[in-house]
C-alpha cells in the first residue's frame, strides 16, 4: 500500500532506473498535484509491479485479480504471449482495477518517466472517474468487488471438486456466450451490494428453488392443453417476461438447472454488469486519464521535479497515445478513444477559458466560465459516451478533426452521398450521428425473452428487433443460440422482426442431449 508522504522541490528521479522510494515520491508528487491542483477525489491508491508475463496473464482474465479458473483465460494467454514475444504486439503500461483500494498494476520493464505517467494516468486519472462517475456509483461496488471474487473462485473451485470440471466447464462456456445479454440495462430500486453476495447465497438458494418448484409444478407431464388454457399475462408475469436479461432469466426459470449452475450463471452475470459501466465510457474513461495525466506531468515539469528529457520523453509516449490515424490510413479501425477524449477533453478547457463566439452560441452554459477543472470535473461525473459526444462536440473540433458524414444506400446508383458537411445543420448531424456510435442502445443487438409454451413442448421464444437494418450474424447466431438452448433443456426460437412487427427471419436451435446428460445425471 502507498502511503501518502508530502514531497516537494529537486527532481524526483535522474536517469531511466527507479526502485519503490522513487515510486513512493512518484506517488505522492502525483498526489499533490492531483488532489490539490485538481480537485480530484480518489479511492485509495495500491500499487503492484508486476512482469511482462504477470500483465500477459492479467489480460487474459480480464484484468480482474482472484479471478475463477476456464479453459478461454488459457487460450488467450497464449494468443497475446505468442505476439509479445515475437514483437508483433505491445502490452500495455498498466492496467487498473475499479476497486476501493484501486488497485494498479505497473509493468517492471517500465522506465521512471513511464512509470511517473501511468501512476498519474492509472492511480489519479482513471481512479477519480471510478469513483466519481454516476454510471460507477450506480452499478458497481468498489469496496466489494474484491471479495466477491475471492467468493467467487472458491464457490466454482468447490462445484469443479463436487461435480466435475467438465460440467462446470459448460456451464461457463455457455454462460460466458451469452455474457454481453447478462446485464441489467436500466437501474433498480437498490445498488448491487457484492459484499453481502456469500451471505445470502444459501438463503437466495432455498427461497429460489422453492419459488421455481411452485411455477413449473403447473406445467402439464401428460397430454397437452390448449394454449388458450393459461393466460399469456398470467405466463408472462409468472415468468417476469419481456426479458431483456436472459442470463438473470435462465438463473431464475430455466426448468433443469442446478442450484449450482444457477450460482455459477449469478456470478457470470455480476461479472459482466461490473464491466457494463466501461462499455459505455470508453471515451469518456480514458480521455479523463490522458487529461489528467498531461495536466499532472506538464506541472511536475514547470515545478522542476521532472527534466527536460523526461518531459520531452513522456510527450513522445503521449504523442503516441493519442495518435488518430485518418480515414485513408492503413492503421485506421476506428476512432482512438484516447485521441478523441483526449481532445475534447482539451476543447472544453479552451471553450471554458477563451470561447468564440461560435462557442457561446453553443455552449452558453460554459463558455467563460474560467473555471476548466470545474467544468471538467462536473462533466465527468454526469455523463457516459453517448452523451458526452453528443452534448460537448463542437464545430471547432469537427472542422479540426475534419469530420463528415457519409451515407451509404445501396438503391442508390451513384454511390455514396455525403450527407452533412461543415456548416450548422452539418455539425448538429456529424454529432448526433458519432455519438450514436457509443449508444449501446443502437449497437448491441436488441434481444428479449417474450414467451415460454408452458402448455406445450416449453419452447422458448426470443425476439430481436432489426434497427437500421442490421440483421444478426447467421453463425455467431448459431453458437450463441445453442448455447442458450443447452441452458434452457428445451428448444428456442429467435425471430428477427422488423419496424412494423413483421418476422424476416427464424433460428432454432435444439439441446444437446450430452450436455444435459452430463450435467443433469
Amino acid at each position: 500500500m502507498i502511503k501518502t508522504v508530502k514531497q516537494r522541490g529537486g527532481l524526483l528521479f535522474e536517469g531511466s532506473d527507479w526502485d519503490f522510494p522513487t515510486l513512493q515520491r512518484i506517488h505522492d508528487a502525483c498526489e499533490e498535484i492531483a488532489l490539490g491542483e485538481l480537485g480530484l477525489d480518489v479511492y485509495p491508491n495500491q500499487i503492484e509491479v508486476i512482469t511482462s508475463e504477470q500483465m500477459l496473464d492479467a489480460y487474459s482474465s480480464i484484468g480482474m485479480p482472484l479471478f475463477y479458473r476456464h479453459w478461454s483465460f488459457g487460450k488467450h494467454f497464449a494468443h497475446h504471449e505468442a505476439f509479445y514475444r515475437r514483437g508483433m504486439r505491445d502490452l500495455a503500461y498498466e492496467i487498473v482495477i475499479n476497486s476501493s483500494p484501486c488497485i494498479s498494476y505497473l509493468m517492471e520493464e517500465n522506465n521512471a518517466t513511464m512509470q511517473a505517467l501511468v501512476i498519474a494516468h492509472a492511480a489519479f486519472g482513471h481512479n477519480h472517474f471510478f469513483k466519481n462517475n454516476y454510471l460507477f456509483k450506480l452499478w458497481t461496488d468498489a469496496e466489494g468487488i474484491l471479495g466477491y471474487l475471492e467468493f467467487a473462485k472458491g464457490y466454482i473451485a468447490r462445484c469443479e471438486e463436487r461435480y466435475g470440471e467438465t460440467a462446470v466447464e459448460r456451464t461457463l462456456d455457455a454462460a460466458h456466450a451469452l455474457m454481453s445479454h447478462g446485464v441489467h440495462r436500466y437501474a433498480g430500486k437498490t445498488k448491487l451490494d457484492l459484499r453481502q453476495e456469500e451471505k445470502r447465497e444459501q438463503e437466495r438458494r432455498a427461497h429460489e428453488e422453492q419459488v421455481f418448484n411452485d411455477l413449473w409444478r403447473t406445467v402439464p407431464a401428460g397430454h397437452k392443453r390448449s394454449r388458450a388454457d393459461i393466460s399469456l399475462d398470467k405466463r408472462r408475469a409468472a415468468l417476469g417476461l419481456p426479458q431483456d436479461n436472459i442470463l438473470y432469466f435462465l438463473e431464475k426459470s430455466a426448468p433443469r438447472l442446478q442450484p449450482w449452475q444457477r450460482e455459477i450463471l449469478r456470478i457470470v452475470r455480476h461479472v459482466a454488469q461490473y464491466f457494463h459501466p466501461q462499455r459505455q465510457t470508453k471515451v469518456m474513461n480514458e480521455g479523463t486519464a490522458t487529461y489528467v495525466h498531461y495536466k499532472i506531468m506538464t506541472r511536475l515539469h514547470e515545478r522542476g521535479q521532472i527534466g527536460d528529457g523526461h518531459y520531452l520523453e513522456f510527450l513522445k509516449s503521449h504523442t503516441n497515445v493519442v495518435f488518430q490515424p485518418s480515414y485513408d490510413d492503413r492503421r485506421f479501425s476506428d476512432f482512438n478513444p484516447y485521441a478523441l477524449g483526449f481532445a475534447m477533453m482539451q476543447d472544453i478547457e479552451r471553450i471554458v477559458t477563451n470561447p468564440t463566439d461560435e462557442d457561446r452560441e453553443w455552449f452558453p452554459d460554459i463558455a467563460g466560465r474560467n473555471d476548466p477543472v470545474s467544468v471538467l470535473r462536473d462533466i465527468w461525473a454526469s455523463y457516459r459516451d453517448e452523451s458526452f459526444v453528443g452534448q460537448f462536440l463542437s464545430p471547432h473540433l469537427i472542422r479540426q478533426w475534419r469530420l463528415f458524414q457519409l451515407h451509404d444506400d445501396p438503391d442508390m446508383l451513384d454511390g455514396i452521398l455525403v450527407s452533412a458537411i461543415h456548416d450548422e445543420r452539418g455539425y448538429r448531424r456529424i454529432r448526433r450521428q458519432l455519438a450514436r456510435e457509443y449508444d449501446i442502445g443502437w449497437t448491441d443487438p436488441g434481444i428479449e425473452v417474450v414467451d415460454v409454451d408452458l402448455a406445450g413442448d416449453r419452447r422458448l421464444l426470443l425476439q430481436h428487433k432489426v434497427l437500421n437494418d442490421w440483421p444478426l450474424d447467421e453463425s455467431e447466431t448459431k453458437l450463441v443460440l445453442q448455447h442458450l438452448a443447452d441452458l434452457w433443456s428445451y428448444d428456442v426460437l429467435l425471430q428477427e422482426i422488423d419496424s412494423s412487427e413483421k418476422v424476416v427471419k427464424e433460428h432454432v436451435a435444439h439441446p444437446r442431449s450430452l450436455f444435459a446428460d452430463s450435467r443433469f445425471s
